[in-house]
């Protein structure tokens, strides 16, 4: 089973500034913990898989990151310090909730030179309380942003990631949001250039994506707390498929979600108990999140598994 870890990653490419990026992570880590504050990284959005060296077209496995970018917010809010590891372009924790406003209609322009803007009173309150949450996440040092695109960036990012953040062990909480290609091609295989559409029908040989979850938690993090997420289409399944899960990698949490219900309500899946979770209908008239019960419950489960 290793062997399959370390074909992937000898088959597939190293991210640019690598080295840079997980140096950063180790100092974030490094420099919270030692205040006491403990550490999450999430994972969000889609992972794309090139078809092409110089990458003209790929797959992708869509997601828009909400989970993620929300999570985020909350966790900042529950005193944790947030390593964002996120698709480039996908929704970002704060700046989510102006995601489908034009930048340019939220602003006045000054009649005095022209030099200086303000808020239209329409949005200045919304502004003001997103953009106070996120100065202070900024000037205390609690949220890093990470980015990739594609698979293997994301799978190098993580594996180096966690194995520098495993060694502060039970003070980091991985929450595994990101929605991960189950298939790959290696860069040896991969063609240089475009491919032509003027060469016939395309055939297209995949390699099974191995199970990145066993190694971070039996080799990489095996002191850390890991919350995996479980979406289904078929209610039935999902709690059986949620506990396989556990059993099979031997980690913590599975949130476990119906496509069609994923926004107002979810399942809290351990070895001991299956919690479910939903919004009530004047919860979601007022515009409750159900990102913020899942974070009660993961950090106070977490909180737990710190003081064993």
């Amino acid at each position: 089973m290793a062997s399959e870890w370390v074909t992937f990653f000898k088959s597939t490419k190293i991210p640019d500034n690598f080295d840079d990026q997980l140096l950063k992570i180790k100092d974030f880590a490094a420099k919270n913990i030692e205040n006491g504050v403990p550490v999450c990284l999430i994972t969000s959005g889609g992972t794309t898989v090139p078809l092409e060296s110089h990458t003209v077209r790929y797959l992708d496995n869509f997601s828009v990151g909400t989970r993620g970018a929300t999570s985020a917010e909350y966790l900042l809010s529950a005193d944790y310090a947030v390593i964002f590891l996120h698709r480039r372009g996908s929704l970002e924790p704060f700046r989510r909730h102006f995601q489908h406003l034009n930048i340019l209609d939220l602003l006045d322009d000054s009649p005095i030179l022209n030099v200086s803007f303000s808020v239209k009173s329409t949005h200045a309150e919304q502004v003001a309380s997103v953009l106070k949450k996120y100065s202070v996440a900024k000037s205390s040092n609690r949220l890093l942003m990470t980015e990739f695109t594609t698979l293997a960036e994301y799978l190098h990012l993580l594996k180096g990631a966690a194995r520098i953040l495993g060694d502060f062990g039970p003070k980091v909480l991985f929450y595994l949001a990101a929605a991960v290609s189950d298939f790959y091609i290696p860069s040896s295989q991969l063609p240089e250039h475009k491919i032509q559409s003027s060469e016939g029908a395309l055939n297209i040989q995949l390699q099974m994506v191995p199970k990145m979850l066993r190694p971070l938690v039996a080799e990489w993090a095996p002191r850390s707390f890991t919350v995996s997420f479980k979406l289904e289409t078929d209610e039935k399944l999902l709690i059986p498929k949620a506990k396989q899960a556990l059993k099979n990698y031997n980690h913590q949490v599975v949130v476990g979600n119906i496509l069609e219900t994923r926004k107002k309500q979810i399942v809290i899946v351990t070895q001991s108990e299956d919690k479910c979770v939903r919004l009530s209908e004047e919860e979601i008239s007022s515009g409750k999140e159900i990102e913020d019960y899942i974070i009660q419950e993961i950090t106070h489960r977490h909180q737990m598994f710190m003081a064993k």
